[in-house]
């Protein structure tokens, strides 16, 4: 109620006025402030931070399109973040043309489904190169025939399952596809009215470039979204890379095959010698048979040991581990 002028205020700003000592034309030149609409009809109820959040993790998933699905197309596969918008429903289906390629997808746990929604000219291109062909597009658009679409529903299976790992530092999710369907009429999977954030990817695909939309129901997201912004996912992905992604490295690295030799002994001859060599030839060592042999790890010395056998097999026995790399 600070704002509210009292009557005496009031008189007093109309004897200014009246005296001059107030100047009504300066105040007009003064600049306005900005107002922002705000439609109650249509709440907001993304914020740029939620928005934010969701680009970071489609930026994730983008990587790991481009690097699963050259594996499958055999083709170069570029995958780019291009912006994401809050929309109601409707306005998304009704820019839809058919036919459409959108895949209905089980977003478990959470409550309702997601929808991505794939270019014709892209599913055109991912049919010709699965079945033999360059991966050329279509001049015009028809309908997809059931084995065409029995084709690309492998590739959405695998579009939806590298959803998992992009999605673990906010909840884990177990994303199904339920169905393909080629006309938006059928993909009524909300009310119209209902609020979605739309996350656009481009995605080329040799020569052929299109777009994927990725449809997120407010409904669907809105358990997580105290979740959905960049403090939280930034501080669950820390927790993550210390905890599993050290001991996921360390397990690997311990895994891994690495050369490990014992060196006899060195000589020197001559090559008139070496090409003379026969069976049962001696080459005379630099080293005595009680010397301890140098053991090599990759090219560090990284041991000394005493020559032997264990059942029957060639082997030496640690005597010493040498720091010095």
């Amino acid at each position: 109620m600070a704002d509210v002028m009292s009557q005496e205020e009031i008189d007093r700003l109309l004897n200014q006025i009246s005296s001059g000592e107030f100047d009504v034309d300066e105040m007009k030149n003064q600049p306005e402030k900005q107002v922002k609409n705000y439609d109650f009809a249509r709440p907001s109820k993304f914020s740029k931070e939620h928005l934010r959040t969701l680009e970071i993790i489609f930026e994730h998933y983008g990587r790991l399109l481009s690097t699963e699905l050259p594996a499958y197309l055999r083709k170069n596969v570029q995958v780019d973040v291009m912006n994401s918008e809050v929309v109601i429903y409707s306005e998304f289906s009704n820019a839809l043309s058919n036919p459409v390629l959108l895949g209905v997808i089980n977003f478990a746990p959470l409550k309702g489904n997601v929808i991505m929604e794939l270019g014709s000219n892209l599913g055109y291109a991912i049919i010709d190169r699965l079945l033999g062909g360059e991966g050329a597009s279509l001049e015009r658009s028809r309908e997809f025939s059931e084995i065409e679409l029995s084709i690309l529903e492998r590739i959405f299976n695998i579009c939806v399952n590298l959803l998992r790992e992009p999605w673990k530092n906010v909840i884990n999710i177990n994303p199904r596809l339920e169905r393909i369907e080629t006309n938006s009429q059928f993909a009524q999977i909300i009310s119209p009215s209902e609020t979605i954030a739309i996350i656009t990817i481009s995605i080329k695909i040799g020569e052929v470039s299109g777009l994927m939309n990725i449809c997120l129901p407010f409904t669907c997201l809105e358990s997580v979204m105290d979740k959905l912004n960049t403090k939280y996912w930034f501080s669950t992905m820390q927790d993550k890379d210390d905890n599993s992604y050290e001991a996921a490295i360390e397990s690997l690295i311990s895994k891994a095959q690495v050369p490990v030799k014992a060196v006899l002994g060195k000589s020197s001859i001559s090559i008139a010698d070496f090409a003379n060599l026969q069976l049962g030839d001696v080459i005379k060592l630099d080293r005595k048979v009680e010397d301890e042999l140098d053991v090599y790890v990759g090219d560090i010395r990284k041991f000394t040991a005493l020559p032997g056998s264990f059942n029957d097999n060639y082997a030496v026995r640690i005597t010493e581990i040498l720091r010095e790399e």
